[in-house]
């Protein structure tokens, strides 16, 4: 089994995507700190002049002294709104609008509790099932394991592939630092870091900005066209 490990991020970038879409398992990482003003509560579209903008999600208990398993939304419905409404803009010229319109409100129909991390995970399952990547997934927090005192951020990955049994796992390129591959084989696991190119698209009259939320991707995009964009962009490399 091909294992992927991620915090909840909020509609996040397309390179998440094509790291759900190299694995068999996906391991919603709820466990530690909450991060105030990260991606998991936030996320970039375009703004309707120039530049970008994010969509938010307030939380009622929004600090670093709680686990993101804790993180509660103040308003699902104020929330939604404020979300729909940014993306409003988009109607003028994205041809997908009103697909990725329902699709977010299908996200927050499927939501039900204020937890951030069930609505960033409906959000996920919403997605993956617009792009038809498969999403097979399990939240940390419910998995009932008994962590080790003292967890580096590069313990996390090997112990959890090996409690799960695991046989490889992915992580995003950018967190070749954390690892050291012999804690990753003495387990019996292969790594693997997964490299992401920059899936470019054309946004009308709009000034074309990298890495935006996968909302914005949708907006311009079809879902053959993103899908043949994540085949042809991620590569994976094992770790030697």
């Amino acid at each position: 089994m091909r294992l992927g490990i991620m915090q909840p991020y909020f509609f996040p970038y397309l390179g998440h995507f094509s790291l759900i879409s190299s694995v068999d398992k996906w391991v919603v990482f709820d466990v530690t700190q909450y991060t105030p003003k990260s991606w998991m509560s936030r996320n970039r579209i375009l703004h309707p002049k120039t530049g970008w903008q994010y969509v938010n999600v307030p939380l009622s208990n929004s600090s670093a002294s709680i686990k993101t398993s804790e993180a509660r939304v103040l308003s699902l419905a104020d929330t939604k709104k404020s979300i729909i409404g940014k993306l409003s803009h988009y109607k003028k010229k994205a041809p997908y609008f009103y697909k990725v319109s329902q699709l977010v409100q299908r996200v927050f129909e499927n939501c039900l509790s204020d937890s951030l991390v069930n609505l960033n995970v409906s959000a996920l399952s919403e997605v993956c099932d617009y792009l038809e990547i498969p999403f097979s997934y399990q939240i940390c927090s419910e998995l009932d394991l008994v962590y080790p005192e003292n967890m580096g951020p590069g313990d996390w990955a090997p112990y959890i592939c090996e409690s799960l049994g695991a046989s490889e796992y992915v992580n995003p390129s950018a967190g070749k630092g954390l690892f050291d591959v012999l804690d990753f084989e003495k387990r019996g696991v292969l790594l693997y870091f997964a490299e992401f190119s920059e899936f470019k698209y054309d946004t009308s009259l709009n000034t074309y900005e990298p890495n935006l939320s996968i909302l914005d991707v949708m907006m311009w995009n079809s879902p053959e066209d993103i899908i043949a964009g994540l085949k042809l962009g991620t590569k994976l490399v094992k770790a030697y």
